[in-house]
This record gives C-alpha cells, sequence and structure tokens, in this order.
C-alpha cells in the first residue's frame, strides 16, 4: 500500500485553515516596501487633478519654474515607477498565501476559491471606489489580475520569466496614445460638477479601467510571485547580490528610461513629434517597471540595515505597509474632498508644487494614522474586511445574515 496518499490524507484531515499573517510575525521589508509605496502613490496621482490648458503626460507645462522642476522630479522618479512597485509586492504577498495555505496541508483547489474571493473582494471595493471618491482607482484591476493569475501560481519559475518578458515587449511596442496631450481634470469621470452625474460619467470609463488596466502589470505580479517563493524580500540576508543588483541596475534603468519624457515634463526640452512621442510613452513605462524592482530591492536592503534596531519613525512607516489598503483608500478621501467641483474644488487653485505639498502630507497623515493603529493592535477597517471574506466567508456571511435579521 501506498503510504503518501494516507500522509497527504492525514495531514489534511488535521490540519486548520491558515488565516493571514499576523503583525508579529511579519518581516519589516515588505512592510517598509509598502509603507513607501503609497508615497509615491499619492505623488504619483497628485498633479493629475491640476487644472491647466496645456498639459503634456499628464503634467501641466503652463506651470512656474518650481512646479516644472517638482514635475520633472515626479516623473522621473514617481511616475511609472510607483505601481509597478505595487505590482511586486501584490504578487509577492499572493505567493505568501499561497505558501501558507501549502504549508497547513490545503490543496490547489481550496486555495484558488481563496484566492478568487479575494479578487472578488478587490473589484467591488475597487468599483465602489471608483464610484464614490477616485475613478483612477486601481484594487478593481488588481482584482482582474489576481482572478486570471491564479492560474500561474502553479507555473514553473521559467514560464514566470518568459510571459513577464512576452508582456513587458509588447507594453513597450510603440503606441500613439501613450502621452496624454490634454487636461485631466477636464474630464467630468475624475473631477464630476454634479453628485449624482459622477455616476453616470464614472460608470462608462470604470469597466475599461479594470478590464484592460490589469495588463499593465502582469510583470512585476509575476516576477512577484517569483521573489515570494524564495521569500527574496524576508530574508535579504541570503539575497544580497541579486538585491544589491537589483536596486542599482533598476534604478538606473528607470531614471535614464524616464529622461525623455521628464526633460519635457521640466521645460528643459521642447516637446518631440506625435511619431517620437509613440516611442518615449512606451519607453518611459517599460523603464519604469524596472524602477518598480529597483525601489523595492532597495527599500528591503534599507530594512535590512534597520535590522533589530527599528525605531519609532521605521516602525510607523510599516504600519502604513500593514495597512496599505486603508491608507491607499484615505489618500482618495483626501483627492475628493480637495477636488471635486462640488467640494472645496481646488484644481484651479492649487500647482503641481502645492499639490505634490498636499500629497506628501497627506501620506504622512496616514503614517500617523496606522501609527496609532499599530500602538492599538488595530489592523485597520479594509483589512479586517477583506482577511474576514477570504478567510472566514461563511461566519461573514453568517453574521451579516445576523445583522440584517436584528435590524429587520
Amino acid at each position: 500500500m501506498d503510504a503518501a496518499p494516507a500522509r497527504r490524507a492525514l495531514t489534511g484531515a488535521m490540519s486548520t485553515p491558515a488565516g493571514p499573517t499576523g503583525l508579529s510575525e511579519r518581516a519589516l521589508g515588505p512592510d517598509l516596501a509598502r509603507g513607501f509605496m503609497l508615497l509615491f502613490i499619492a505623488l504619483a496621482n497628485s498633479h493629475y487633478f491640476v487644472y491647466s490648458d496645456r498639459v503634456f503626460g499628464g503634467f501641466p507645462t503652463d506651470g512656474s519654474a518650481p512646479d516644472r522642476v517638482v514635475g520633472l522630479l515626479i516623473s522621473t522618479f514617481v511616475d511609472g515607477r510607483a505601481f509597478p512597485m505595487f505590482g511586486v509586492l501584490f504578487g509577492y504577498g499572493v505567493a505568501q498565501i499561497v505558501r501558507r495555505q501549502r504549508e497547513s496541508g490545503k490543496d490547489w483547489w481550496p486555495i484558488r476559491k481563496l484566492l478568487w474571493r479575494r479578487a472578488l473582494v478587490l473589484i467591488v471595493l475597487g468599483f465602489l471606489h471608483a464610484m464614490l471618491l477616485y475613478i483612477g482607482d486601481i484594487l478593481a484591476a488588481y482584482g482582474v489580475l489576481l482572478f486570471l493569475g491564479v492560474w500561474a501560481l502553479r507555473w514553473k519559475d521559467r514560464w514566470l520569466f518568459i510571459v513577464a518578458a512576452f508582456v513587458l515587449i509588447l507594453t513597450s511596442l510603440p503606441s500613439e496614445d501613450s502621452l496624454a496631450t490634454s487636461s485631466d481634470a477636464a474630464d467630468p469621470a475624475m473631477l464630476p460638477p454634479h453628485f449624482l452625474g459622477q455616476f453616470a460619467d464614472r460608470i462608462v470609463v470604470q469597466p475599461s479601467i479594470a478590464g484592460l488596466g490589469w495588463i499593465g502589470f502582469v510583470t512585476p505580479f509575476l516576477i512577484g510571485v517569483w521573489a515570494g517563493r524564495r521569500r527574496i524580500l524576508e530574508r535579504p540576508a541570503q539575497h544580497l547580490t541579486l538585491l544589491r543588483t537589483t536596486a542599482l541596475v533598476g534604478l538606473t534603468i528607470a531614471v535614464v528610461g524616464a529622461l525623455p519624457v521628464s526633460l519635457v515634463v521640466g521645460g528643459v526640452l521642447t516637446r518631440p513629434s506625435d511619431h517620437a512621442l509613440s516611442v518615449l510613452g512606451p519607453l518611459h513605462d517599460a523603464t519604469g517597471v524596472f524602477g518598480g524592482f529597483g525601489y523595492a530591492a532597495l527599500i528591503v536592503l534599507i530594512a535590512r540595515r534597520v535590522g533589530d534596531r527599528q525605531g519609532p519613525v521605521s516602525l510607523a512607516i510599516a504600519a502604513v505597509g500593514q495597512r496599505s489598503l486603508t491608507c491607499y483608500l484615505s489618500q482618495s478621501v483626501v483627492w475628493a474632498v480637495a477636488f471635486t467641483p462640488y467640494l472645496l474644488d481646488l484644481s484651479r487653485t492649487l500647482t503641481t508644487t502645492t499639490t505634490a505639498l498636499l500629497a506628501v502630507t497627506t501620506w504622512l497623515a496616514t503614517v500617523l494614522l496606522a501609527d496609532r493603529m499599530r500602538r492599538a493592535n488595530y489592523r485597520g477597517p479594509f483589512e479586517l474586511l477583506i482577511r474576514r471574506i477570504t478567510y472566514q466567508p461563511r461566519r461573514t456571511a453568517a453574521t451579516l445574515s445576523r445583522n440584517s435579521g436584528n435590524r429587520a
């Protein structure tokens, strides 16, 4: 009699479902990277709210000299570089979930269903986020990516790299629509003039963002899955050469690849021809993928140097990473209040520089908020929501039904 099936059956019978990683068990590196990532995302989103008659690559080109300098810096170091880092960390987190579930004895089919539940939560949250707060939502796109990417989790490493390289090359091909040349602030889906009208405008745009936006995140997601399998960000001491090389080469490629566009944003170079832009735009985005890898590696190396000497600053930023979903949505509340025409309507008042300052201030506020939650040993409302639905769907459904009955 073959003992292997019996062992698997015994393991499955004795195993208990693995929940999310406890806060005390989390490695500093990935959380610190997620915390800084939200600063980059805030800066990457901020300039799209500034109204201007002349826009290039999402940046107003008729601002002051400080505005052009700030635009150059954001275009070089942040734009198209923050979201790939998000993709890497997202893929890494998915690999962590899979590893914990497999170690608890679960087979692949229950793991797929768990991840599909998580994907659906992201899609629903992303839809509500886009409708109510910010049309530039990325949660739904990541939900779609996870829903489809579940099938890649059993691929061998070489297929992860092959598909990642193929998609990167595909998205690097010339595109006539790669750089925006008109003001996003004039778009009613971005800044709706009326509360009720925003739903009619956004319901048309959001499905295309969610349905197509995930394509650009495939490459960092797959590389993140590969890195998660090897726990590279959690065990940097075992991968120092790889991390140092990735940080140096990745950030160098990202900066050099950004310069043709960022120098135009900064007013150093004149606007190239449309044909040149069809090449430079995808180049800017493709090299940004390497920047996402580089930033993740650099921050993990910094976390390694911090080691056990964690001070209040590193703990607070890591707390943001542990509550990244709540902090990300909190940013959108600020954008909605500050820039929506029927609220404060500051898109014609603030500049590229002052919106960047608002972005940094907003991030610092989330750092203070997350640190307060850390001290209270509270995960965060949206982290609790997604974990309950992902890991305890029956209990969550029963609770919702019971609460509904009590209200009735």
